[in-house]
C-alpha cells in the first residue's frame, strides 16, 4: 500500500535514491517543508535522526498493534454470545491489519520487516506497556475497548497530521477503526452495567485495574520524555504527553458517570480555574518496570508472539515458492 514505486533500501542491499543538492541545501529544504507544515515522502531527503526516530516510533506502534491482539484473542472462544464472539473476532482482525499498515509505512524508510520483527522477538524493541497485563474477566475486554482504545485514539488522531506522509495516511484508517472499537467496548460495558450485581462489580473491578495503566499509556511527563521535544519540532508529534493525558481524562470522566462506574482516583476533581480535572500521581515505577520487561505478562506475551511467528514459517515459505513459480511461468510464456 505504501511501498509502491518507492526507491528505498531493503535487505537485498538496494540503495536509496540519489537526491541532488549539497547537505546544507537539502537540510534547509527539509526544515522549510517542516516549517510550512508540509509532508515528507519516502523519496525526499531527510536527516538520519528523523529517519531513525520514525522507524523507532512506527515499528513500536506496529508491535503494539500485533501484541495487542493477544489479550483479547484469549477471550474469543469464551465470549458470552455469538454476537460478542463475531465482534471480537472482527476487532482482533482489525488490530492485525493495523500492524500490517504500520510495518508497511516503516518499510518506506528503508527498514526491512524481518529486522523489525527480530527486534520485537528478541525483546530489544518495545511495545505499549498496557498489553503486558492479564485479561481476567469478560469485563476486561470491554474496558480495553473503552479505556485502552480510547487512550489510543487520543494519541493517534494527531498522528493523522504527522509530517511523514505514509505514517499520516496509515493513521487515517487506523483511527476510524479504533473509534469503532472504543464504541463497541463502551456498549458492551453498558449492557453489563444493566445486568446483575455481579456483572456490575466485574466492570468496576476491571476499571480499577486498568485506569492508571491507561493514563501511563500517554508516556512519561513531558519533562521526563526524552523524545517528545524533538518529535514535536519535526512535526511527528503534535501534542505533548501531558496535554493528551489531560484531554483523555476530561473526556472520560463524563463517560464514566453515564456508565455508572467510579474512576479509582480520590484526587480526581474538577478545577474551575483550570477548566480541567485534577488527578492523582501515576506509579511510574510500575510503568518503567513493565516497559523493561518485568510486567505480569511480558514473557508470556513475547513467547506467544514468537511461537506464532515460527509456526507460520511454512506459510511464508509456501508464498515465496508460489511467487517464484509464477515468475518462472511468466518468463517462459514471454519467451
Amino acid at each position: 500500500m505504501y511501498t509502491q514505486a518507492m526507491d528505498i533500501p531493503d535487505e537485498s542491499g538496494k540503495k536509496l535514491a540519489v537526491v541532488p543538492g549539497t547537505a546544507s541545501e537539502l537540510e534547509a529544504a527539509f526544515e522549510a517543508r517542516i516549517a510550512a507544515d508540509g509532508r515528507i515522502e519516502p523519496q525526499d531527503w531527510m536527516p538520519d535522526a528523523y529517519r531513525r526516530t520514525l522507524v523507532r516510533q512506527i515499528s513500536q506502534h506496529a508491535h503494539s498493534e500485533i501484541v495487542g491482539m493477544l489479550p483479547e484473542g484469549n477471550w474469543i472462544s469464551r465470549a458470552p454470545s455469538l454476537k460478542r464472539k463475531a465482534i471480537l473476532i472482527a476487532k482482533v482482525q482489525d488490530e492485525g491489519g493495523h500492524g500490517l499498515y504500520l510495518y508497511s509505512a516503516a518499510e518506506t524508510l528503508g527498514t526491512g520487516r524481518d529486522e523489525m520483527l527480530a527486534g520485537l522477538h528478541s525483546g530489544k524493541a518495545k511495545y505499549s506497556s498496557i498489553f503486558n497485563y492479564p485479561t481476567l474477566t469478560w469485563a476486561d475486554v470491554g474496558v480495553i475497548g473503552w479505556l485502552v482504545d480510547g487512550a489510543a485514539i487520543m494519541n493517534q488522531i494527531p498522528l493523522c497530521r504527522c509530517s511523514y506522509g505514509p505514517y499520516a495516511r496509515a493513521m487515517i484508517r487506523v483511527c476510524k477503526e479504533e473509534s469503532f472499537h472504543q464504541r463497541q467496548g463502551y456498549e458492551a460495558l453498558l449492557v453489563m452495567m444493566k445486568g446483575t450485581d455481579e456483572q456490575r462489580a466485574m466492570v468496576q473491578d476491571a476499571v480499577n485495574r486498568y485506569w492508571w495503566k491507561c493514563l501511563a499509556m500517554f508516556g512519561p511527563p513531558d519533562a521526563d520524555s526524552p523524545h517528545s521535544a524533538q518529535g514535536m519540532r519535526w512535526g511527528i508529534k503534535r501534542i505533548s504527553n501531558d496535554e493528551l493525558r489531560q484531554k483523555f481524562i476530561d473526556a472520560t470522566v463524563p463517560q464514566a458517570k453515564v456508565l455508572g462506574v467510579t474512576l479509582p482516583d480520590p484526587a480526581l476533581k474538577w478545577n474551575e480555574e483550570r477548566q480541567h480535572y485534577d488527578y492523582g500521581q501515576i506509579d511510574w515505577t510500575e510503568f518503567w518496570n513493565t516497559v523493561e520487561g518485568n510486567g505480569p505478562c511480558n514473557k508470556e506475551r513475547l513467547a506467544t508472539r514468537v511461537k506464532a511467528h515460527n509456526d507460520g514459517q511454512w506459510v511464508r515459505d509456501a508464498a515465496l515458492a508460489y511467487a517464484r513459480k509464477q515468475k518462472e511461468r511468466a518468463i517462459k510464456e514471454a519467451a
